[in-house]
């Protein structure tokens, strides 16, 4: 009998077996990068200013025709263009990109429309933290297109190319893996050192042929685009690097544009602490986020003056010239290992004489160091009232 009550009181009192919650980034925290699902899409239409879009998934050998996967970039989330840091406005639409998408850190305040799990064409993980094209993939895996085949007929061309994104143990990331034979016209452009070709300079100097077939070997990088028949897997190819120099000078091209919109934009980051001192003064200390040039981050110097904004969710500030906060840069402290994407590693504290509502631990900021341009972004980038800090999330329900 004591036995018997035994096994009762403990069958009682065992603990229950649930499903694992799944994982959801927490508010002010970067995302752990094991959690990350990974998706590949054609760029469909793009809200820039509030860093967002949509994507025309590639799910199971198929695109989901109708079925967009609107997403929002999270407050650290990196975005890549041509073998360089990126804003969405840089993208054209159409470009196929990759990217690594994690559940809303809060439904509540998402800038796109929380999914139901019920739907499973348009997956749930909808807060991108890397978004890029083949060219970037392709470069950072240092994996470049096989060109074994070209096929010209009444001035367009197939292309036959092939990569093994699995050799070396480099991780997929959804990028085009295997054989594939992609579509080629004059409205392709082909990138040869500082040269800009078109494939009818090719037949022209004998490399492709004018019409036929010919056996290729070479490498090359790649930027897909749009396909009449998307929904078998097929792609346009929209530019031609044909050698490193090429992509050098586009990957130099973007990263220009990149460094002026940071600077006019400024460097934007999340707040870790505040030390509060006498009379409202404090010291802010922050982590720059990643994904940026490094000559940008080499402007942020211990002693150096500099200014921060309170910022949204989406990176947009208020009236960050004039109702930023002046300040000292006292420390800056970079960590290079196990950094988190999202995360440049680099952490600074920022001194100020008057500490701001949106400087509170877990908010974002943008900061300026002295020499950089102390300017208002444009008017339609700007936080404008409490009520409009983006347009309706509504804008992307069907």
């Amino acid at each position: 009998m004591r036995e018997l009550l035994t096994i009762l009181l403990t069958a009682t009192i065992a603990p229950l077996s649930f499903a694992e919650e799944p994982y959801r980034p927490s508010v002010g925290h970067f995302p752990a990068p094991e959690h990350a699902k990974v998706f590949r899409g054609e760029l469909v239409f793009v809200d820039h200013v509030n860093r967002r879009g949509s994507l025309r998934l590639h799910i199971d050998d198929y695109f989901r025709e109708g079925k967009l996967h609107h997403f929002a970039m999270l407050p650290c989330g990196e975005i890549y263009y041509r073998g360089a840091p990126a804003s969405l406005a840089d993208i054209p639409l159409g470009t196929v990109l990759y990217g690594r998408f994690y559940l809303p850190p809060d439904p509540k305040t998402s800038a796109v429309p929380a999914v139901s799990g019920k739907d499973p064409s348009a997956p749930a993980e909808n807060h991108c933290v890397l978004l890029q094209d083949d060219v970037s993939l392709s470069h950072r895996q240092r994996l470049p297109w096989n060109l074994t085949q070209v096929i010209v007929k009444d001035g367009q061309a197939e292309l036959v190319a092939q990569i093994d994104r699995g050799q070396g143990g480099v991780t997929n990331e959804a990028g085009l893996d295997g054989r594939h034979t992609f579509t080629v016209d004059r409205s392709t452009r082909v990138w040869r050192g500082r040269e800009l070709l078109g494939i009818d300079d090719l037949m022209a100097e004998d490399v492709w042929p004018a019409g036929g077939e010919k056996t290729l070997q070479q490498q090359a990088w790649l930027s897909l685009t749009w396909h009449p028949r998307y929904l078998y897997q097929q792609f346009h190819v929209s530019d031609i690097w044909l050698d490193e120099r090429s992509l050098k000078v586009a990957a130099e091209r973007q990263r220009q544009r990149h460094i002026r919109h940071i600077r006019t934009r400024w460097m934007p980051a999340a707040v870790d602490s505040v030390d509060y001192g006498k009379f409202g003064a404090a010291v802010v200390t922050v982590t720059l986020f990643g994904g940026k040039e490094e000559s940008l981050y080499a402007d942020f110097q211990p002693g150096g003056r500099g200014k921060m904004a309170a910022a949204e969710n989406t990176l947009r500030t208020w009236w960050p010239d004039h109702d930023g906060m002046d300040g000292t840069i006292l420390t800056v402290e970079r960590r290079r290992k196990r950094v988190p994407t999202g995360s440049s590693g680099i952490r600074l504290r920022f001194q100020v004489p008057l500490v701001l509502e949106g400087f509170r631990p877990g908010r974002i900021v943008r900061l300026r160091p002295a020499g950089w341009p102390n300017v208002k972004p444009p008017f339609e980038e700007r936080v404008r009232g409490l009520d409009e800090r983006w347009p309706s999330p509504d804008i992307f329900r069907r």
